[in-house]
């Protein structure tokens, strides 16, 4: 099964933002970090980030038959999702800059036994499976998609108003985009709170896996991301018709939801 697309003409849980000097970098970074994904997520969320990525691809609206993108797919939680909502005669694409991250994606997509799982897309890229691109140039027509996730990924792209330009094009008019991510808290207290599970739990345990480095940043990501009302302004800034921002999992996680 395959699908033809149309180039443009002109990439789960993201964990941190290393200081980067490019995408290569960043690529690396997450190349590094693939194989013990999943096992950190439940570790570090005790199993809540699972419900947080029902809640956004909820938000999508996504329906049955539609064919729908999951921008920095990582190991492929949003994707999987994705293909529950819109079933077997729906399509859903995951697209990531980590071939590492989309070919583990791939494998587990071969270990789980739901028909719907076939509707996720195949490209013609890593032996025909996943997508590896640009969330900044995103190989894909005008008006593409039926509706769009983003999990983790907005805080990590080096031109935020970009990746919100290319989400944009490539959605239908009057179609959604949910955009889960860390939530950058205006609360005193929340912001207190988020900085101390970072140093006394997330960086601990990322440290048992070797991932200190990797996951030590994560604290000042947050700080230079965009606060939820920032993040409104932006995506209608761009161009879509109604955005709001939503504070999930007692205020530590935020989620974007844009109407083009």
């Amino acid at each position: 099964m395959a699908m033809t697309f149309v180039p443009s003409t002109s990439s789960s849980f993201r964990p941190t933002l290393i200081r980067c000097a490019n995408s290569n970098e960043r690529r690396a970074l997450f190349s590094r970090i693939a194989p013990v994904y999943d096992n950190l997520n439940d570790l570090l969320s005790l199993g809540q980030h699972r419900i947080w990525k029902r809640m956004a691809v909820s938000w999508t609206g996504a329906k049955m038959g539609d064919r729908v993108l999951d921008v920095c797919c990582g190991s492929g939680d949003l994707s999987f999702l994705l293909s529950d909502q819109v079933g077997s005669h729906g399509k859903v694409i995951g697209l990531d800059f980590s071939k590492d991250q989309l070919l583990f994606a791939s494998s587990r997509q071969e270990s789980l036994s739901k028909n719907c799982f076939t509707n996720i897309e195949f490209n013609g890229l890593l032996q025909d499976r996943w997508v590896e691109g640009d969330a900044l140039d995103l190989p894909f027509s005008d008006g593409w998609f039926d509706a769009i996730t983003m999990g983790y990924g907005l805080r990590n792209v080096v031109d935020k108003q970009k990746a919100m330009q290319e989400i944009f094009r490539v959605l239908k008019t009057g179609s959604t985009v949910s955009i889960l991510d860390f939530n950058k808290s205006n609360e005193l207290l929340t912001s207190a709170f988020t900085e101390w599970m970072i140093d006394n739990i997330v960086v601990p345990v990322a440290t048992g896996y070797g991932l200190s480095e990797e996951y030590r940043y994560l604290k000042s990501s947050i700080r230079e991301f965009l606060t939820g009302k920032e993040l409104e302004k932006l995506a209608l800034e761009v161009g879509f018709s109604a955005a709001r921002h939503y504070e999930i999992g007692g205020g530590l996680m935020g989620c974007l939801v844009a109407k083009r």
